[in-house]
């Protein structure tokens, strides 16, 4: 497929068919690979939050989730 390069302020771009970001489920950013044959992008298919209720369980497990107590202003002496 041709692609035409496009000016886009002082850089210039390609645009893709709606079809072809559709088909790869690329939402707003793609990794940009430059190898020695050409430059090969690839949609990012990650959620930012994916698996944090995993992560959050085994640590409720392991007692990873109990904070300490706050000393008190007393039990130290500030620095300034």
């Amino acid at each position: 497929m041709v692609v035409s390069v496009v000016p886009i302020g002082n850089s210039r771009g390609i645009r893709f068919p709606k079809m072809i970001l559709d088909k790869f489920l690329v939402k707003d950013k793609m990794d940009m690979e430059v190898t020695e044959k050409g430059i090969l992008l690839t949609p990012i298919k990650e959620n930012p939050r994916e698996g944090w209720t995993e992560a959050f369980c085994k640590m409720h497990q392991n007692k990873e989730d109990i904070m300490e107590d706050i000393p008190s202003s007393e039990e130290f002496e500030w620095e300034w």
